[in-house]
């Protein structure tokens, strides 16, 4: 979040407050400035470098967390110090040129089947939000300067207690922004309304968060692919912090954050990649929902999203997990491509992050409650996979001590180095137990309401 931002309202992502007491005390941790480098080349001269929206700009002797570009397309990430009396921008070049993320020297190239000259099909972007009017009008300023040719972008205004959205939509952006009001809380519901509200000629629907600020080819590069690859259901981008100012933004970017890395990737259900065991079940590997993208027929005919998973129900989270195994299950590809980026600002407080560990743990099993419910099918699959599923889930929510204060290396994002506190572990593990019972319960409470609606 920029500086001088009202404090934090309900949003379809906003979790209640998660269980267990007493919180502990927050690690402390100095901010981390955030920065984008772009370069001419890995040996070339410095093009550009400015602070990530919404952030400033880092001084010397500052630690950084720096994307890196060359010629405008992201290919890497660095996390250094700018020396006493350094140029900030030519110490981050020189650390990300000595860091092991530097040794491809080139952008990797698109994986086969994308066509660089493809035109990008019509398109329509879904922001769902929720009486957090101050950074949607952020987000939409952002969508609204997307390079993309034949675009819209949607607001849902999901269970609004006051005008504030709609006014912000009427006013300021209208005739540029569409509106939409979906009574029903949850994110899930919030872009199922979205989905059900596009144009019959929209052959693409994108969706991302109130709390983003996105890229200007954001759009163009999410959507081509689906111009080359009919089989092609779903793709992905990559987010990055926007800011890193508190302890909570910092922990949980060193956590992982939500960047996927920096490599194209193709996932065909046909041909399950030999380095995912879990596959498509490990989904979160595969992108997040702040950055997504559907063919709307492929959405369309697994029947959207499961308006029971998603923040804003008893199941915590879990919708856009569930929406790309039910993609893949469909016998669709889904594609993860980095040239399509976003910057996210987490949240900033420490009980924030208490929420999203709990909140991540029970996503994670509604979201597979969720796909069992709904296709019983996949239940051998699933299990022939649940102990290898167990120990993956006990490696990703287990404590590690270590260094407090920054991030660690971004290349390191995955490898489960980093340190993560005991309690937030225990949120996580307890979210998971908890995950399958809040999905039962946000199905009968659905069920509830479309049987007196």
């Amino acid at each position: 979040m920029p500086y001088g931002n009202p404090p934090p309202q309900p949003s379809p992502r906003a979790h209640r407050p998660a269980p267990g007491g007493a919180a502990a005390a927050p690690p402390r941790s100095a901010a981390v400035a955030v920065a984008d480098l772009d370069l001419a080349g890995p040996d070339g001269p410095v093009l550009s470098c400015v602070p990530a929206p919404g952030g400033q700009d880092p001084g010397p002797g500052s630690v950084v967390y720096a994307l890196v570009r060359l010629r405008g397309r992201p290919v890497g990430a660095v996390l250094t110090r700018v020396p006493p009396g350094a140029e900030p921008a030519e110490a981050i070049a020189a650390a990300y040129r000595a860091g092991p993320s530097a040794g491809a020297g080139a952008p990797a190239p698109a994986p086969a089947g994308v066509d660089p000259a493809a035109a990008p099909p019509r398109t329509t972007v879904v922001v769902a939000t929720r009486e957090r009017a101050g950074r949607l009008g952020r987000a939409l300023t952002s969508l609204l300067a997307q390079d993309h040719p034949d675009f819209a972008v949607l607001v849902v205004d999901n269970a609004p207690e006051t005008r504030a959205t709609r006014d912000l939509v009427t006013g300021p952006f209208a005739g540029r922004v569409g509106y939409v009001r979906e009574p029903v809380p949850g994110l899930a519901a919030a872009h199922n309304r979205g989905l059900a509200s596009l144009p019959p000629d929209v052959a693409a629907v994108a969706f991302t968060d109130d709390d983003v600020v996105a890229d200007p080819h954001w759009l163009t590069a999410l959507t081509t692919p689906f111009a080359d690859d009919p089989r092609l259901g779903c793709t992905t981008g990559l987010i990055l912090p926007a800011r890193l100012g508190t302890p909570a933004q910092i922990l949980l970017e060193s956590h992982g954050g939500f960047a996927k890395g920096f490599v194209p990737r193709l996932y065909d259900p046909a041909l399950p990649p030999a380095d995912e065991p879990l596959f498509p079940f490990a989904a979160g590997s595969f992108g997040s929902g702040a950055n997504m993208a559907f063919r709307v027929s492929a959405l369309r005919a697994v029947g959207g999203f499961d308006p029971a998973t998603g923040t804003g129900t008893p199941a915590r989270g879990g919708d856009d997990l569930y929406g790309f195994v039910r993609i893949l299950a469909g016998g669709h590809h889904l594609r993860y491509t980095p040239d399509a980026l976003v910057w996210h600002h987490h949240r900033e407080t420490w009980q924030d992050l208490r929420n999203q560990a709990f909140g991540y743990g029970a996503g994670l099993t509604a979201y597979l409650t969720a796909v069992l419910a709904r296709r019983p099918a996949l239940l051998p699959a699933l299990l022939a996979r649940l102990p290898r599923g167990l120990a993956h889930a006990r490696a990703l929510t287990a404590p590690r001590s270590g260094g407090q204060g920054q991030a660690p290396a971004p290349w390191t994002h995955g490898a489960q180095s980093h340190p993560w506190p005991r309690s937030l572990s225990r949120l996580e593990r307890r979210g998971m137990l908890y995950g399958p019972l809040g999905y039962l319960r946000a199905r009968a409470a659905w069920r509830g309401r479309r049987r007196w609606s």
